[in-house]
């Protein structure tokens, strides 16, 4: 049987037509009893005696039952012996239903099993308050029903403490927030499954020994469970199969089949909707925790005493003790932010409704210019602040004092990296730069104005409404720069500060473009840097501003690599700075022990190595002059490297890249250098993602042969490139164009080559073919990866010198040539 019913598009499933899609979901289940039951009447119950119920459970049982989804159906037992009896029957059953193309995922369970408390399966607990007769032994379904209102009422507190725990794990994986580019419309907070959380923990408080019922949702949460359901339902019939997740290729398939609005729209109306049942759920995840605990009783009492004339503290929550003062005072609402800021206490639901009751009034407040940035500088100073700033986006607050942000929330700006709206980027930025670890936490303690380091995070990208990713960096910096200059005109932020704002939105990049595409050991890289930052206050702000932005783009993209190479960039502009960094220790070094290896090395090679790693080069590099090359592989921390002494000869680099990439390893940093003996000393430094060599040590030994064989010229590494799998084709929307930009003021003594391509395994190993067949020597190269995007940057010389004009151009199509191969 294929799941059939409407196609509801998911505009129409939230306004025009908002009953289809739960007449549809309502239907479709009604057609699956009726398929259990010819199943069952034909295949089970001529066999199977008395003591054995088909009964409908989860959302199923409810009759909510989408296109594709699982059909949740329970085995109702007598006893165990039945369903060990009739094995061959329930089979066929089954066999019967999944051959007519239902996914059954079924459960065999005597009435004893459902009347326990089961601590490692909680869901089969949470399915049976939605549960339903479908066939067989209807006294033995009716004995269970009569009885489970009593197990749930017995056990309630069991119960709840399981299904908040599986809810908060739910939360805890999709990093506690709605604001996601691409939703899992059932998962994610804010979801289908938020809303049946709340349904299922008012069932459990109202369940007493005769019924188990949950009171109708407010009309706000039914309108918003219409929107997501209608999502749910368009989404299944797109794919074919119970697909819940709104991927950017399937928002801009529903946008193709007639949303009437673009993507954006409806995407923003996804997240308000979602808002609505997150709060929900939000409250009731609360509402248990004030009933639950003893101890959390007595630290709400504790808590307590920090009440003041204005605003009291009642079970963990802040109130408005005076909520008409708002009226007369509208000042009092920066208090009560400075509240949450300094203590960390939440507003309750009431002074929530309180405010957005009263936020024309603070509109037409905060629209006058006004000596606001005192009372601002408080909130955005304190411990707490980023739970202020988030409460004062919630509420809407923060768009009443600074309207120019409403442009963002709830902005997509896609770029298949980052994972969240561009607001909620926002905010996490500013939570990450509150909690940064150890050395940057360092950072946040030194700075004398944090208000200023979270007013310029605030608004470091509140210019992408107005550019977007077409624009890029440049364009969204400039809009950003506006919207932070309006604001600070609005609450007559001082000079000095309005500068250091500016600053710190102007350059927020810098440091992530330097570690992607710049060689950070060139002196005129830090040396530029330094001249931009200026002061080390400036330095600290911005290089905290750099972590704070990269760790908010995704949870998994501030990996420790590249945790140290920004503290990494930060020591070398502070050193510059400070002048700690002479010429003297490079000469003295370069006359040192090793001499041989050393002669004829950039200068930049002594910056980027301790005495201990230049001893162990000397020691390889003896042993290379016996055997023609020599290799080191270790395991660092958080990556591997793999280090190579040989006679240099045209292609080596690439040769080496290809050995790792065949080797399916992610090259993550690679350094180039050649001396006057005509000896190169390169190194790697890549990722194993699939921990090959950490879990078979035989593979380490089997690379390392490998390599030295391709170094000595015995093995050809187009053979090893040869079985790597193809990458699978990115959707028309994940393409990156390939991009290629020679620079020759970026170094003094080599051009810089900058290429944007589309990742693939091998591409390292295919660019720098290019560069070395069209005569160029690699000095340095610098590697970063951004989704599917690769960012490599090589510094390369002909003969010693920069590249020639007509050199550029012949290079730059051979390069052309490597990032689209056939």
């Amino acid at each position: 049987m294929q799941p059939s019913g409407l196609h509801p598009h998911p505009a129409q499933s939230s306004s025009s037509t908002p009953a289809d899609v739960l007449v549809s979901i309502a239907e479709r289940a009604g057609q699956v009893d009726r398929a259990v039951a010819q199943a069952a009447d034909e295949l089970l119950f001529p066999t199977v005696p008395d003591g054995l119920a088909l009964v409908a459970v989860g959302g199923y049982g409810r009759r909510q039952l989408f296109p594709f989804s699982d059909v949740d159906l329970l085995i109702l037992c007598q006893n165990d012996a039945l369903p060990r009896r009739h094995r061959p029957e329930i089979s066929a059953l089954l066999q019967k239903l999944w051959d007519s193309g239902l996914r059954v995922s079924q459960s065999v369970r005597t009435p004893e099993e459902c009347l326990a408390v089961h601590e490692q399966n909680a869901e089969l607990n949470i399915s049976l308050l939605d549960q339903r007769f479908l066939a067989g032994d209807r006294p033995l379904f009716a004995a269970l029903s009569k009885q489970f209102p009593r197990f749930v009422q017995s056990n309630r507190d069991a119960l709840m403490r399981n299904l908040v725990r599986l809810t908060r794990e739910r939360h805890t994986k999709y990093a506690g927030t709605f604001y996601h580019l691409e939703p899992n419309v059932k998962e994610t907070p804010g979801g289908l499954r938020d809303f049946q959380f709340i349904r299922w923990m008012e069932q459990l408080r109202d369940a007493d020994a005769n019924r188990v019922t949950a009171p109708d949702a407010p009309a706000e949460l039914r309108q918003a469970f219409r929107f997501l359901a209608g999502l749910r339902y368009a989404l299944h019939q797109q794919a074919g199969r119970d697909q819940n997740q709104l991927t950017f290729d399937a928002q801009d398939a529903l946008a193709d089949n007639g949303a009437g609005k673009e993507v954006d729209h409806w995407m923003r109306e996804y997240y308000r909707q979602a808002r609505t049942v997150y709060r929900a759920a939000q409250r009731s995840l609360e509402q248990w925790d004030a009933q639950s605990s003893a101890l959390f009783a007595q630290f709400v009492g504790w808590r307590s005493r920090l009440s003041n004339s204005e605003f009291s503290v009642h079970r963990e929550r802040l109130h408005f003790r005076a909520p008409q003062q708002l009226e007369s005072d509208p000042g009092l609402v920066l208090r009560l932010f400075e509240f949450v800021g300094r203590h960390g206490i939440a507003l309750s639901h009431e002074a929530v409704n309180q405010l957005e009751a009263r936020l024309a009034r603070l509109r037409e407040y905060f629209d006058e210019p006004r000596n606001l940035w005192p009372p601002l500088n408080q909130i955005f100073s304190q411990p707490q602040a980023p739970l202020a700033v988030r409460a004062m986006h919630e509420t809407g607050v923060l768009f009443a004092l600074f309207p120019g942000l409403e442009q963002i929330e709830c902005l997509v700006v896609r770029d298949f990296y980052h994972r969240y709206t561009v607001d909620e980027h926002t905010l996490v930025a500013i939570q990450n730069a509150w909690a940064a670890p150890e050395k940057y936490g360092e950072l946040l303690r030194e700075l004398p104005q944090k208000g200023v380091l979270l007013f310029a995070l605030l608004f470091h990208d509140s210019g992408k409404h107005a550019s977007g990713a077409a624009a890029g960096y440049a364009g969204h910096v400039e809009a950003s720069l506006d919207a932070a200059g309006d604001a600070m005109r609005r609450i007559r932020m001082p000079p000095p500060e309005r500068d250091s704002v500016l600053f710190l939105i102007r350059y927020h990049m810098e440091l992530s473009v330097a570690m992607r595409s710049r060689d950070l050991a060139d002196p005129k890289v830090t040396h530029h840097l330094a001249e931009i930052a200026g002061t080390e206050e400036r330095l600290k702000a911005l290089t905290l501003v750099t972590y704070a932005d990269i760790s908010a783009v995704n949870p998994s993209v501030m990996t420790p690599w590249r945790s140290s190479q920004l503290w990494r960039l930060y020591l070398a502009v502070y050193r510059e700075l400070t002048r700690e960094l002479s010429e003297e220790r490079i000469a003295d070094a370069s006359a040192g022990p090793g001499a041989e290896l050393l002669e004829g090395l950039p200068v930049r090679y002594l910056r980027t190595h301790s005495k201990d790693e230049i001893a162990e080069h000397v020691a390889l590099a003896a042993k290379s002059d016996a055997r023609g090359v020599a290799l080191d592989l270790r395991s660092l921390e958080t990556a591997w490297q793999l280090t190579a002494i040989a006679a240099d000869r045209p292609g080596l680099f690439a040769c080496l890249a290809g050995t790792l990439a065949g080797f399916g390893m992610n090259i993550l940093r690679a350094e180039a250098f050649s001396n006057r003996r005509g000896q190169i000393l390169d190194t790697f430094v890549f990722a194993d993602p699939t921990r090959t060599l950490e879990l078979n040590p035989s593979e380490v030994d089997r690379l390392r042969a490998t390599a030295e064989r391709v170094v000595l010229g015995k093995l050809d590494v187009r053979e090893l490139l040869k079985n790597r799998p193809k990458p699978k084709p990115l959707s028309r929307k994940g393409r990156v164009p390939a991009s290629i930009a020679f620079d020759d003021e970026a170094s003094a003594t080599a051009t810089l080559v900058e290429i944007v391509a589309e990742d693939r395994p091998g591409l390292l190993y295919d660019l720098a073919s290019a560069i070395s067949s069209s005569g160029g020597n690699i000095e340095v190269v610098l590697i970063d990866t951004q989704a599917n995007r690769a960012i490599d940057v090589f510094y390369v010389t002909v003969h010693g010198r920069k590249l020639a004009g007509k050199e550029q151009s012949a290079m730059g199509e051979e390069l052309r040539k490597a990032c689209t191969p056939e």
